[in-house]
């Protein structure tokens, strides 16, 4: 190669890197890989969205029920009030009320048996409360997980396309390797880029989710106290 052709290719040779032409000039299968990683980390950023707004409606509804749970004075009347919304510590205190109604309405009222079907009741709002909580946390677990390996799948086959490319050209020259290697290097770079986000976000939510979790059982707790002191004076 003359001394004019190799200031021709480098003045051809692009600046930097350009995201849209590796994809473009990548393997089909290496194209097919990439399309799904974005689109996985497309969906992951609208869980993280849509939980990051979900849950600060979530602790703000908790907040005002809670806060005006305690101060009423007629509880069913309050509850009948406001148990229609979407609140987590009303579906606890639902389950709790609803239970002591049951429990109290007959002629034998068995105190411990009361005491324990309560807790019972108001365990399992606050579980079926935290699993609706996390039911797409899943997928971010599922995306942080498998998306390195999808990326590098991505990777090998197109670094095996670029082995095979040398072989039909019987050229080793790096003007034949690098475009190949690069695009294939670019599927790991967006698995990377899905799965990084996704792990964060999936251990950042399991921690509010927690939070959640505890903050109801605190309040299951004060709830049943509550009615085991009203038990006592039957």
């Amino acid at each position: 190669m003359t001394a004019l052709s190799l200031l021709s290719v480098a003045a051809a040779a692009p600046k930097h890197l350009d995201p849209l032409k590796l994809f473009l000039d990548a393997d089909i299968v290496v194209q097919l890989v990439m399309a799904g990683l974005i689109l996985a980390s497309i969906w992951v950023w609208a869980i993280v969205v849509s939980f990051g707004l979900r849950h600060r409606a979530v602790s703000r509804n908790c907040d005002a029920y809670e806060r005006d749970f305690w101060k009423a004075t007629d509880i069913d009347a309050f509850q009948a009030e406001r148990d229609k919304g979407d609140v987590p510590s009303a579906k606890v205190a639902g389950a709790g009320l609803a239970e002591w109604r049951r429990s109290v309405s007959g002629k034998g009222i068995d105190k411990q048996g009361t005491r324990e079907r309560l807790a019972q009741a108001m365990d399992s709002a606050i579980a079926g409360e935290a699993e609706k909580l996390s039911e797409r946390l899943n997928f971010l677990a599922t995306v942080g997980a498998v998306a390195p390996f999808v990326g590098l799948f991505g990777t090998v086959w197109g670094i095996m396309n670029s082995f095979f490319q040398i072989g039909q050209q019987q050229n080793s020259s790096l003007a034949v390797v690098a475009p190949g290697i690069s695009e294939a290097l670019f599927a790991t770079a967006i698995g990377l880029f899905a799965a990084i986000p996704a792990v964060i976000a999936y251990n950042r939510f399991t921690h509010r989710v927690d939070q959640i979790e505890a903050r109801l059982q605190r309040f299951a707790d004060k709830l049943h106290a509550s009615l085991s002191r009203e038990l006592e004076a039957l």
